[in-house]
């Protein structure tokens, strides 16, 4: 199955617009590599509204959601994850409205720093993000008009959600908020020590098996209409980066470097350390299950061989 991304630009920055029944999006104006056009902040209801991911630390981003609000009252931010260029926008929106922040926890990376390692690339760890209230799986939040139910999608972070919206009378819509979990545009990236292969594998199984999820909003870009056909896809494409690392290494040991040079030709330069990272989130993932060893410390930079 081929993975097709969709790249149109979903929408200037700074204007708030419905973009399905009960759901209106605005997009920061931060793009680049990592962020695509910007960063997506979603307003779901009416008089009283929730708000996801109000991006980063952009005052007037902010001003200009509430400007556009037409009187209606925030009651709540969720926040997918914390990465700048998502979480620190709401302490900002906070601080203007009173809402309180729910959702994902405090940072935290998905195993212990090595020595020398960064967090993150571009959109690095937001330390600050400190919510009033932290959700888990399957939690619900109520609003007056709509409703969520929290599904746990971590593997971009580990402390990663996606939001499954409802109607008012709590029916599912079919409309999930996917931070950037799944996203039209591109592929996630999952950058040890900040992210994790093996759970980001095992949270897309999980949204596969949510048969009457009708459309994926994320985080960057415009949404996920076929959810179930582009999430088959992203599987199959993480499988098939794990078979190159496997035929690599079947040919002798090799470096992380030298596996990007070979299967990722013709990459954008500022793209190379999102690569060379998302390959080593599939080694560890592969010497977790077994099949790769390394040749001393499990580093970026280490010789690494099959078992």
């Amino acid at each position: 199955m081929d993975l097709e991304f969709d790249r149109a630009p979903p929408a200037e920055p700074g204007r708030l617009q419905a973009v399905a029944p009960g759901i209106r999006r605005i997009i920061a104006n931060n793009p680049g590599p990592f962020t695509f056009t910007g960063t997506c902040t979603y307003v779901i209801g009416r008089e009283a509204v929730s708000v996801i991911d109000p991006g980063p630390e952009d005052a007037g981003h902010v001003a200009a959601l509430l400007d556009q609000l037409g009187g209606a009252r925030v009651a709540r931010i969720l926040v997918t994850h914390t990465h700048r260029d998502h979480s620190p926008g709401a302490r900002l929106l906070a601080a203007r409205t009173g809402a309180p922040i729910l959702g994902c926890g405090p940072h935290r990376a998905s195993r212990p720093p090595r020595a020398g390692e960064t967090m993150m690339l571009d959109a690095s760890a937001d330390p600050d993000h400190a919510p009033a209230g932290i959700l888990a799986d399957n939690d619900r939040v109520e609003g007056l008009d709509h409703a969520f139910r929290v599904i746990a999608t971590p593997g971009h972070t580990a402390n990663h959600l996606a939001f499954a919206l409802d109607d008012a009378a709590g029916k599912p819509t079919g409309m999930v908020f996917s931070g950037d979990h799944v996203m039209a545009w591109s592929t996630t990236i999952v950058a040890p020590p900040d992210g994790a292969m093996s759970a980001y594998l095992a949270s897309l199984e999980r949204l596969l098996a949510r048969e009457d999820d009708a459309a994926y909003w994320p985080g960057h870009g415009g949404p996920v209409s076929e959810p179930r056909r582009f999430t088959r896809a992203l599987l199959q494409h993480r499988r098939q980066r794990e078979g190159q690392v496997m035929d690599f290494l079947a040919r002798g040991p090799g470096r992380i470097r030298e596996i990007v040079a070979t299967h990722y030709p013709g990459l954008q330069p500022a793209l190379l350390g999102a690569a060379a990272l998302s390959v080593y989130a599939h080694v560890e993932d592969l010497i977790g299950r077994g099949l790769v060893a390394a040749e001393g410390e499990a580093t970026l930079d280490a010789v690494f061989r099959r078992v």
